[in-house]
């Protein structure tokens, strides 16, 4: 499993998690969006929606088409979409099994969480850490 940690500077989470989703959907990979709060899961469809040069579909988990969705907004981490890849957006930390990658987003208010989860996921067997800033409006591997 690969985990991808981006430290928020310039750009809101629902902002990242757009321009990141777009290319893992131009990938052909589901996603599964994971924040706490509705109002919050929201924000996130309405930025997915209203991406520019690009139309994001997803859907709020618990409908009825939920598998079908490339992109699945929920408040836990069931990947009802079948998605690969886990978006946590909200800069907590869920643990999570069977997902290919999971991209971590945190913001300065959690940046000390973020240090020690980063230790403590480094220390695993079996795992792949990487750490991106943004510089510029671009996302750069710093680590």
């Amino acid at each position: 499993m690969r985990v991808d940690f981006y430290h928020l500077t310039q750009s809101s989470a629902e902002d990242a998690v757009a321009q990141i989703g777009q290319k893992a959907l131009a990938q052909g990979q589901r996603l599964l969006v994971v924040a706490e709060g509705r109002d919050r899961l929201q924000r996130f469809g309405e930025a997915l929606w209203a991406r520019e040069g690009a139309f994001l579909a997803n859907g709020m988990a618990g409908g009825v088409h939920d598998a079908r969705q490339p992109m699945l907004l929920s408040e836990t981490v069931e990947p009802a979409n079948g998605a690969q890849i886990l978006a946590l957006a909200d800069g907590q930390w869920r643990e999570s099994e069977g997902f290919a990658r999971v991209l971590f987003f945190f913001d300065g208010s959690v940046i000390e969480s973020a240090r020690s989860r980063w230790r403590d996921i480094k220390a695993r067997q079996g795992i792949e850490c990487r750490y991106n800033k943004q510089e510029g409006g671009r996302w750069i591997e710093a680590g």
